[in-house]
C-alpha cells in the first residue's frame, strides 16, 4: 500500500454519524471528524443548549427501536449511507450499591442504553456499508467493562462488557466484507456527568475531581499518568482510527486509560 495512504488522515469526502454528540466525548469525536474533512451527522435525545451549527443533528432516543428508526430514516432520505459510524451513546444511569439495589429496571435500562443502542444502530446501517464493501464503526466502551467497581457500576460495567463482546464477533463477521470494527473503551474522563459523579462519591471533603478519581483508581492498581483523559484526547485517537492511515485495525479494544489497565492486568 503507498505510503500516502498510510499516513492520510483526511475524511474528506465522507459522511459521519456520531450518537450522543452534543456534549462530552461524543461532541469531541463530532468536532475532530468534522475539521478532518467528514460531513457529520449527531443525535441526541433533547436539544442542547446551544447552537450545534456545524453537525446535522437528528433528535431521537436511540436506547428504543422508534429512534433508532428515526435516525435511519433521516439519514437515508437526506444524505444517503455513512461511511463512518461512531456509536457512542452511553452511561450510568443505575443506582450503585451492588445487586441489591438493582432492579429489573435498572438492568434492561443499561443494556436498552449501552448495548441495544449500538445493535440496532448497526443493523440499520451496516447493510450500506456491506454493499458499498466499505466503512468503519467504533463502538465506545468503558474500561468498567474490564474493571467493575460493584459498589458503583455494576450493571453498567455488565452491559459495556456485553458491548465489547458484540463487537468483537461483529469485527469478525464483516471485517473480510471490507468494513471495519472497533472498540474504544475511556477510563476516567472529563465530561460534566463524570465530574457529577466523582461529586456524588466525594461528599463535602472538598477533594477536586481528579483526586476523587485517583483515590477510586487506586482500588484497582492506580492510574499512572496520575489524571483523568480530557474527550479530545478520546476523540484524536477515533479521528485516527476511522481514517485511512489505520487501514489495517480491526476487531481490537482499545483502553484509552492513563496507563490503569495496564496495572491491572
Amino acid at each position: 500500500m503507498a505510503h500516502a495512504t498510510l499516513t492520510n488522515t483526511s475524511l474528506e469526502g465522507k459522511l459521519a454519524l456520531v450518537t450522543g454528540g452534543t456534549k462530552g466525548i461524543g461532541r469531541a469525536i463530532a468536532d475532530r471528524l468534522a475539521v478532518a474533512g467528514a460531513t457529520t451527522i449527531i443525535t441526541a435525545r433533547t436539544s442542547p443548549e446551544e447552537t450545534i451549527s456545524e453537525h446535522h443533528l437528528i433528535l431521537a432516543d436511540i436506547s428504543t427501536a422508534e429512534g433508532t428508526a428515526k435516525v435511519s430514516r433521516e439519514v437515508r432520505d437526506k444524505f444517503g449511507s455513512v461511511d463512518i459510524l461512531v456509536d457512542n451513546v452511553g452511561g450510568l444511569t443505575a443506582p450503585g450499591g451492588g445487586f441489591s439495589t438493582l432492579s429489573d429496571d435498572d438492568w434492561e435500562n443499561e443494556l436498552r442504553l449501552n448495548l441495544l443502542s449500538s445493535v440496532r444502530m448497526d443493523r440499520a446501517l451496516l447493510p450500506a456499508m456491506l454493499e458499498k464493501k466499505s466503512g468503519v464503526i467504533i463502538h465506545i466502551s468503558s474500561v468498567a467493562g474490564k474493571v467493575p467497581l460493584w459498589e458503583i457500576n455494576m450493571a453498567y460495567a455488565a452491559s459495556k462488557a456485553a458491548l465489547n463482546s458484540y463487537s468483537k464477533a461483529l469485527a469478525n463477521e464483516v471485517s473480510s466484507k471490507g468494513v471495519r470494527v472497533l472498540t474504544v473503551s475511556p477510563g476516567g474522563t472529563a465530561t460534566a456527568p463524570m465530574i457529577q459523579i466523582l461529586e456524588q462519591i466525594d461528599g463535602a471533603s472538598g477533594a477536586s475531581p481528579n483526586e476523587v478519581y485517583k483515590n477510586l483508581s487506586d482500588r484497582f492498581g492506580g492510574v499512572p499518568m496520575g489524571r483523568m483523559a480530557e474527550p479530545d484526547e478520546v476523540a484524536a485517537f477515533v479521528g485516527f482510527l476511522v481514517s485511512p492511515a489505520a487501514s489495517y485495525l480491526t476487531s481490537a479494544n482499545y483502553m484509552i486509560d492513563g496507563g490503569s489497565t495496564s496495572v491491572a492486568y
